[in-house]
């Protein structure tokens, strides 16, 4: 692999006037936050490129340590002709997220044994050869597990000469869909067997990173509402089984197309969250669960629900989203036809697609287009990435609702130093704290060709009350919204100034916000949540009129507490 080279936007040999909007607004922050140029290839001096263990929280000095970060554009849910069940080539879906702005790319194809035969490195061959071609993106090789006893995973690591070894064993030896531990059913015997061998697969990832056999890898919990499988409990094993690589779940599932009025049907809702509940779903959902929400996932837009509750013990599990591309809205191409006597089980690869004049069905967008995961980085890098993904420093957003984002807590007695995204405050029961939020609006028409504007800024906050006894909850019921900022018309880049206190308890804050076109009340009430994401009426879910963002938390510890 040739040497990284930073993007056109980060690169001062490339002119400002050879640049996008998208580029010049890009660029602008990143000088704001001093890292542009050398300082961004080579990382601020003051900066550490990977975060603290948790277990180093109590040495840290109480105003916390804020570092100067520029946020990279990614997607790291991708499949290709190298998933059994997707359309395009591996330079096809490269192209579009360059187009789109994306710094940084995971393909993640589908656990197959085809693809364990042959496909992975087939597609790891393309990739090498992408990385010395493209030096400025970023791209890595993945795969999408079939999580035994439960549904999908996101799992990548860093480029390295074991990368594509590591995949194909994970699979072969931990996949649920090649080893047949699915889901089962109430009366299935192995439904335990098969829950303590997706928490053995993730062991073996752990290990394999804390010998040195990769410098890194990450697993994510992909569209987890969507069947209703993945229960409480199990979300909580694999998070304690790997704390490090296992860092959270999807916040909004790819397929944000499939609802766009008169496509696929009078039935089809957005991340094709069509499904009612089954005897292999977890019973305790309420059948509103398989819904999506302004387009986000159940889990996290209920305000007080199972993402909250997981946050209320106090430990970080971040949220994405992505565009899990597998066939675009109003694309032509098709599949191509396989020659005689082979399939994908023969060759790990579908034959390359063909253009038509017809659109073809498909529910998603190409990656960068609609759904974009935004990671601080304090230099530019693959392992840059994935230490800002370790470490929460994680807002997203859907139809480039924003151009910028960044969030810092701290002392009002200590100004200058703070927290950001992920981070933990150390603080004295009573202190004053402030939130401050700057923006930066959309600068330019998004891919539909609308300015996106952003309506308001809402504040949910949470107590942390430690490790729940029922590890099947997904309520936090100290969650709710404590602050909303209209900031209808408000343009360029702004500083709203939020003041907290800390109270008797520890507690995080979070940030979420709209266009504004659609509300409600949130799923738990008006009182937890007063104007929060809506189910769109099926077959009646245009994504570009209802576009929200959503950023991690910020922990704050009282002593005492």
């Amino acid at each position: 692999m040739t040497e990284q080279q930073l993007p056109t936007w980060a690169d001062p040999a490339v002119s400002a006037t050879d640049l996008d909007p998208q580029g010049v607004s890009r660029r602008g922050l990143l000088r704001r936050a001093g890292l542009f140029g050398a300082a961004f290839a080579l990382g601020g001096a003051a900066a550490p490129a990977v975060a603290a263990p948790a277990s180093a929280a109590s040495d840290r000095r109480l105003g916390g340590d804020d570092p100067r970060l520029a946020y990279l554009v990614g997607d790291h849910h991708i499949h290709s002709v190298y998933s059994h069940d997707a359309k395009y080539t591996f330079s096809q879906l490269a192209a579009a997220s360059a187009k789109f702005g994306l710094d940084w790319m995971v393909f993640t194809e589908h656990s197959n044994f085809g693809h364990a035969k042959f496909g992975a490195a087939m597609e790891h061959e393309e990739i090498l050869r992408a990385r010395a071609e493209n030096p400025r993106q970023l791209i890595f090789q993945g795969l999408e597990w079939y999580i035994p006893a439960a549904e999908h995973c996101t799992v990548f690591s860093a480029p390295g000469a074991h990368e594509v070894d590591l995949l194909t064993r994970f699979e072969s030896a931990y996949d649920g869909k090649l080893l047949g531990y699915d889901k089962g059913g109430a009366a299935d015997a192995d439904t335990a067997r098969n829950e303590a061998h997706a928490v053995k697969a993730l062991k073996w990832l752990d290990q394999q990173r804390r010998t040195g056999y990769v410098d890194d890898v990450l697993v994510l919990a992909n569209h987890p509402m969507r069947l209703g499988i993945d229960s409480p409990h199990e979300m909580r094993a694999w998070r304690d089984a790997a704390p490090d690589i296992m860092i959270g779940m999807e916040g909004a599932p790819g397929a944000q197309g499939a609802a766009i009025p008169g496509w696929r049907g009078a039935t089809s809702i957005r991340g094709e969250y069509e499904n009612k509940p089954s005897a292999q779903s977890w019973p305790g959902y309420p059948a509103d669960a398989y819904l999506t929400y302004g387009g986000f996932d159940w889990a996290t837009a209920t305000v007080g629900g199972l993402w909250d509750s997981m946050l209320a013990e106090g430990r970080l599990f971040s949220i994405t989203t992505n565009s899990d591309a597998h066939r675009i809205v109003f694309d032509t191409w098709k599949n191509g036809d396989w020659p005689a006597g082979q399939n994908f089980d023969t060759t790990g690869k579908l034959p390359d697609p063909v253009n038509t004049t017809t659109p073809q069905p498909g529910s998603d967008f190409w990656p960068g287009q609609f759904s974009r995961t935004h990671v601080g980085v304090t230099r530019y890098g693959y392992r840059a990435v994935m230490a800002g993904l370790r470490a929460g420093r994680v807002w997203l957003d859907h139809g480039h609702l924003l151009d910028g984002l960044d969030v810092r807590l701290e002392r009002d007695c200590d100004h200058g130093r703070g927290v950001t995204l992920g981070g933990r405050l150390r603080v004295r029961k009573g202190e004053k704290l402030t939130l401050n939020v700057t923006v930066t609006t959309a600068s330019r028409p998004n891919p539909q060709g609308i300015l996106p504007e952003l309506a308001h800024v809402d504040v949910v906050r949470g107590a942390v009350r430690g490790p729940v006894a029922d590890r099947d909850t997904w309520r936090a019921p100290d969650t709710r919204v404590v602050r909303t900022a209209d900031v209808s018309g408000r343009k360029g880049t702004y500083t709203l100034r939020v003041p907290l206190t800390a109270g008797d308890e520890s507690f995080y804050v979070r940030l979420r916000g709209s266009d504004g076109n659609r509300h409600g009340a949130g799923y738990l009430g008006s009182s937890v949540d007063p104007h929060g994401p809506i189910p769109h009426a099926p077959g009646d879910g245009d994504p570009w009129a209802d576009t929200w963002f959503y950023s991690n938390p910020v922990f704050v510890d009282v002593a005492g507490a």
